[in-house]
């Protein structure tokens, strides 16, 4: 500044911006780097000559985590402060503050500079600035000059880019031309008629307000016409894109319904349909490759779904009018049979009543933005209809008799009291799920969750290290709980490298995400010396989180059997009978499985009783193998997730995982009440509730459907300094934003698994009524998830139903937000509401789609092991 070498000089500092994302604007580092930008302009103000100008501007603002990149009045508004050693404008009276128009600070600063206006910028020029200290005629007349400048360079733009994109109306062109040449005709009389003249009549002065005012309009017209053809819409392709996935919801449902009637239901109505598809997509790829003009990747794709559905409904429209003929060969129904289809669809229409209600509701801004509300409450409305549906149906209360009518309560059966307790623990669960809230801008009132800040901007000590230590208590009582759920189902006696990592590596990754949270908590000042061993520790204990929790999924692919099996034969006696069938046949093996498996059970029982007989094969933990590698998986998942949130946020996955835990009760407790469910079917209920449960935390974690709540700090846990690439960053911050969906799509092959699990042998309720010897036959029938073995078809099968079920809800709630965001485009809010709304259950849909895919996936992971496991027993 001194050397006087220059014309212009640029400086941009990003400390303030860097301690804004990592910070945010309350903490100590924002003060001490505000305080080092005030004693830079200090001392620059100190060294300006008489002749300079000082602009000090931000290029955006902060939202109140430090954020930037939405649309809101935080982030789009920056402050200019402008400086200088002499007196820029006339000192007069203050006179009234007026409404500041919309302008552009581009121009202005370019203006201010003696540069041209950037080619592309349509912005407003904020001309006051240019009005001098002379008589009201000359700030005028320089305005004028302003305006007059600023005009000629947007109509430049818009005449070179209509030539180029001829997406700009014509009409409107038009318009601004006539609007644009009068202006500057009047332009130019008027300067005629003020040069030479000494006194300005006080007419003259009011035209040269009227000529800037035209100006003006023209400016703002031109926005508005660039605006407006920037924002065009494509209807026909909004139809055809709400259409494909409205087929493809209906695809997922009939496919679901129909998965269990017939045995070439894969081949002819979900393999065909996919080699058409596949075919249409080839050869429209090839059409695009040979021709000049080509197609859009996009509208290859939406062609090769829109073959492969048509080839789905083609099949399954042949094979329909088949079944409602021999359907019509029958005799009429019977009352009873009306009665349970009556009570079916009701049983039906009240979920789809609540996922209906819940897609209406995204028409609405006022309920998108109350949506963090919206889906709690509908949560527990489906699962209070559900208590009352059991009710209505008569599943709560025994046969009345001369006992039961003494007292009131005694005709509801025992178990209604547990699963009440159930529901009861789980409204609480959703109550306090909502003490995590993130705030949105068009509710002025409310006040964003104090446990969204990180505990280092907490100024009280002892607060923030009872946090600590509440924060702490609860991972080491997580991995405890998941333990002893282990431990109690018998999948924690084996000494293989999964179930060591269990034993040790859980409390290894409590201990890092610990000393993270210790480390990145602490106030630098106090560190002193070891600040530098300080940014070392903050990088190596998130690195050590990843390693391990990698390191545990890949043992988890690697082996995911979790069973201990000790061999005490004796007898060189056969363990099974031999199948009179094809050697080697699948037949066979599944022959041999089941047999296998209650062998052991007659085993493991005669050792019980003292017989004589020893056991030959004692296997721990099989009836739960299945969701034993979900539940250590979805806790390593948990692990790195919450590694990604505010150490205080570990409260809210604490009660997503009580609350999934209560919600897999429920199911499983209304499932025994119901009595005659299909064990090999998730009801609608169960799916839709589950899902609601996941839109609940993705608010109850502090995240809100609007660029300006993005947790961006989460891109930067494990790592000091800028990333390389957008890669690595986009998917923490994705993870982070959608953690509660990873969680349960993750989690869903649960609502399978988990009745099984928690089976409970029917010889418990009437064990004074039968012999010992029914006794026994009804224990060995309890086997758990062993019993998916004994139907290898239905359990493959009943993946498949839950994946489409949970694909369909997904499909209709993404339906619903691209048909909002169409119906609704010219909205007030739709780029406020609607369109972000729209993108984030977008994003939604493709995270929950992959990992319903690889819950999934692992589920079938384990059955292979399982199988490989049986196989070896059967070699022995």
């Amino acid at each position: 500044v001194d050397s006087g070498e220059w014309d212009v000089l640029i400086a941009h500092f990003l400390g303030v911006d860097h301690c804004g994302h990592k910070h945010g604007p309350d903490h100590p580092e924002m003060t001490k780097k505000l305080t080092q930008m005030n004693e830079m302009l200090r001392s620059l103000v100190d060294h300006l000559g008489n002749d300079t100008l000082l602009l000090v501007a931000g290029d955006h603002g902060m939202t109140e985590t430090g954020d930037h990149g939405g649309d809101s009045e935080n982030e789009v508004n920056a402050a200019l402060f402008v400086y200088s050693k002499t007196a820029l404008f006339g000192a007069g009276p203050p006179e009234e503050p007026e409404a500041v128009p919309q302008v552009n600070l581009v121009p202005t600063v370019a203006l201010l500079l003696g540069v041209p206006i950037p080619y592309s910028n349509i912005g407003e020029v904020m001309a006051e600035l240019f009005s001098g200290d002379g008589d009201a005629v000359s700030a005028a007349l320089q305005q004028l000059s302003v305006y007059h400048i600023n005009a000629k360079q947007v109509h430049r733009f818009l005449h070179s880019y209509s030539l180029v994109a001829q997406d700009l109306p014509a009409e409107q062109l038009q318009r601004l031309q006539e609007l644009f040449s009068s202006a500057v005709e009047e332009h130019s009389r008027l300067l005629a008629q003020v040069q030479g003249v000494t006194l300005v009549p006080p007419e003259l002065e009011s035209r040269l307000g009227s000529l800037i005012g035209r100006f003006q309009l023209y400016l703002r017209e031109a926005r508005a016409v660039c605006t407006q053809s920037w924002a065009r819409f494509h209807p026909l392709r909004m139809v055809g894109g709400c259409t494909l996935i409205a087929a493809s919801c209906l695809l997922c449902y009939v496919a679901s319904e129909l998965a269990a009637a017939s045995d070439s239901f894969y081949r002819s109505c979900l393999l065909y349909p996919l080699l058409w598809g596949s075919a249409v997509a080839v050869l429209l790829g090839l059409a695009r490759v040979f021709t000049q003009e080509g197609l859009d990747l996009l509208l290859v794709s939406s062609w090769a779904a829109a073959a492969s559905q048509l080839g789905f409904f083609w099949h399954w429209w042949g094979r329909h009018p088949k079944r409602a003929r021999l359907a019509g060969s029958q005799p009429p129904l019977a009352s009873v049979g009306l009665r349970q289809r009556l009570r079916a669809w009701l049983g039906l229409a009240f979920p789809m009543g609540i996922l209906l209600f819940r897609c209406g509701a995204m028409f609405s801004d006022s309920f998108v933005v109350a949506e963090a509300r919206v889906a709690p409450f509908l949560l527990a409305s489906l699962v209070m209809l559900l208590v009352g549906k059991l009710h209505w149906d008569g599943r709560l209360t025994v046969p009345e008799g001369p006992k039961q009518q003494l007292l009131g309560f005694s005709s509801y059966r025992r178990e209604i009291w547990y699963l009440l307790c159930l529901v009861a623990m789980l409204l609480v669960c959703v109550r306090l799920s909502g003490f995590f809230h993130q705030c949105r801008e068009e509710i002025p009132q409310c006040r964003p969750s104090l446990f969204l800040s990180p505990l280092a901007s907490l100024r009280n000590t002892r607060a923030k290290n009872l946090f600590y230590l509440l924060c702490v208590a609860l991972l080491a009582g997580l991995v405890y709980a998941v333990r002893s759920w282990l431990r109690h189902y018998g999948n924690l006696n084996s000494s293989d490298p999964l179930v060591l990592f269990v034993r040790w590596g859980f409390p290894l990754v409590v201990l890092c995400i610990a000393c993270y949270w210790a480390v990145a908590s602490s106030a630098d000042d106090s560190l002193g010396k070891l600040q530098e061993l300080v940014q070392v520790a903050v990088v190596a204990f998130p690195w050590a989180v990843y390693g391990l929790a990698s390191v545990g999924l890949l043992l988890l692919l690697c082996n995911p059997m979790t069973v201990f099996a000790k061999d005490t034969r004796e007898s060189a006696g056969s363990i099974v009978t031999p199948y009179l069938g094809v050697p080697s046949s699948e037949v066979d093996f599944l022959h041999v499985i089941p047999q296998i498996y209650k062998r052991m059970q007659e085993s493991q029982k005669s050792r019980l009783e003292g017989g004589s007989c020893k056991a030959t094969v004692a296997a721990y933990g099989l009836g739960s193998v299945y969701s034993a590698a979900l539940v250590i998986a979805l806790t390593l998942l948990g692990f790195l997730l919450m590694l990604l949130h505010s150490e205080r946020l570990s409260l809210a996955f604490l009660l997503l995982f009580l609350e999934a835990f209560m919600l897999l009760h429920i199911h499983t407790r209304a499932r025994d009440l119901a009595g005659d469910a299909e064990p090999f079917s998730v009801p609608w209920y169960a799916v839709i509730s589950w899902l609601l449960a996941a839109s609940q935390f993705f608010y109850s974690t502090g995240h809100q459907p609007i660029f300006p709540a993005i947790h961006w700090n989460a891109a930067f846990v494990g790592f000091h300094l800028d990333h390389s690439t957008n890669l690595l960053p986009a998917v923490l911050v994705g993870a982070n934003t959608f953690a509660s969906h990873i969680l349960f799509a993750v989690g869903c092959p649960l609502l399978l698994l988990w009745p099984f699990v928690c089976e409970m042998p029917s010889s418990q309720k009437r064990k004074s009524k039968k012999e010992p010897r029914e006794e026994l036959q009804e224990v060995e029938e309890h086997m758990m998830e062993m019993r998916l073995r004994e139907s290898p078809e239905k359990f493959s099968t009943a993946l498949l139903q839950l994946g489409l079920k949970y694909l369909f809800v997904l499909g209709t709630q993404l339906l619903a937000c691209v048909c909002a965001a169409m119906i609704l485009r010219r909205h007030l809010m739709v780029w406020k509401v609607f369109a972000p709304k729209f993108l984030f259950e977008s994003l939604g849909f493709v995270v929950s789609s992959i990992c319903l895919l690889l819950g999934i996936s692992l589920v079938m992971r384990v059955d292979c092991a399982v199988t490989s496991w049986f196989s070896q027993l059967q070699l022995r």
